[in-house]
């Protein structure tokens, strides 16, 4: 029967096709011939052994007697093995024998090669809102079933220096970002990329930074502080050119730009910077608030084409809060 809400339709439908098209309505899981509960306590005693019975059902959200003749199983397969706790004689812990190692490597060598060849039918900003998504779904459901009234969203970490795939992401999120917003192409995105490439190779220098929001071991934004040294910087004048502030789908809404940008600006402010500028164009009304907000000013606009299409580009300053 279908229920008031488009909405909730829409989601009971998509987890229906989650679990048949991960298998779980089959006897087995994951290419073994285990069943679904004995694929996710192997799982689970991988990634946090030792566990405790009581633990792995809570986790697991099994019943106690459920949990007895699934570990009678696993234990007679000779997966997993038992072993006094050193703290509670009553208590025995539970962890992975050298055949049950074996077979968890085999179920994440399936799992992850399922997952991968999903993603790769996906854009990039599609794959991270599957992750974004489906993390926080999962922990709503958990919060009804502890009777939680609300979770806590999980937010990006910000990094400053360099990371291994930088340079590609953080072009990445420009391109697709502004092919959508104003159609740039080749042309911008190889700009973009060559501007990084120079830059990284400037970041031994204290006065320059980047600091990268990561999300999952994901990069889902970026900014970066240009304070001299390249091709067309002084290092002697003290400006800061403020470059590459960029955000994921995935990190929109949840304080993570201004997190970047107070971090940037507050390295500006540390290294004595007289001012700080940076490029933009009109429309980015969102962006321009933010700006504003940081003590930034619309200090001069022009028309501009140098991203392969005209479009009216605003410059914005700000002037270093302390003693001049």
């Amino acid at each position: 029967m279908s229920s008031q809400s488009p909405l909730v339709d829409q989601i009971r439908n998509a987890s229906r096709k989650l679990v048949r098209e991960l298998g779980f309505m089959g006897n087995t899981l994951a290419g073994s011939d285990l069943p679904p509960s004995a694929v996710h306590a192997l799982i689970e005693l991988d990634l946090y052994a030792p566990l405790t019975a009581a633990q792995l059902g809570k986790t697991l959200n099994l019943e106690k007697s459920s949990v007895s003749r699934l570990l009678a199983k696993l234990i007679e397969r000779g997966d997993i093995q038992e072993s006094p706790s050193p703290t509670d004689a009553r208590e025995k812990h539970l962890g992975l024998t050298a055949q049950g190692r074996k077979q968890v490597a085999a179920l994440h060598a399936f799992g992850s090669a399922q997952v991968e060849q999903a993603l790769r039918l996906l854009p990039s900003f599609e794959q991270n809102r599957v992750v974004a998504g489906l993390r926080g779904y999962g922990q709503a459901l958990e919060a009804c079933r502890l009777g939680q009234p609300r979770i806590a969203s999980a937010l990006p970490a910000v990094q400053r220096g360099y990371r291994p795939g930088m340079i590609g992401r953080i072009t990445e999120l420009h391109a697709q970002y502004y092919a959508r917003l104003v159609g740039f192409g080749q042309f911008f995105e190889q700009r973009v990329a060559a501007g990084l490439a120079e830059f990284s190779a400037r970041l031994d220098q204290p006065d320059n930074g980047i600091w990268l929001a990561v999300l999952d071991e994901q990069i889902v934004g970026s900014i970066a502080i240009d304070l001299g040294g390249g091709p067309d910087h002084e290092q002697t004048d003290r400006i800061a050119h403020l470059r590459w502030f960029i955000l994921d789908e995935a990190a929109r809404g949840t304080g993570t730009g201004r997190l970047l940008l107070e971090t940037a600006l507050a390295h500006c402010d540390r290294v004595g910077a007289r001012s700080c500028y940076l490029w933009t164009f009109s429309g980015l009304d969102a962006a321009r608030h933010l700006y504003e907000a940081f003590g930034f000013q619309l200090v001069e606009e022009q028309p501009a084409a140098q991203w392969g299409k005209t479009v009216l580009e605003q410059r914005f300053e700000r002037r270093h809060p302390g003693p001049a």
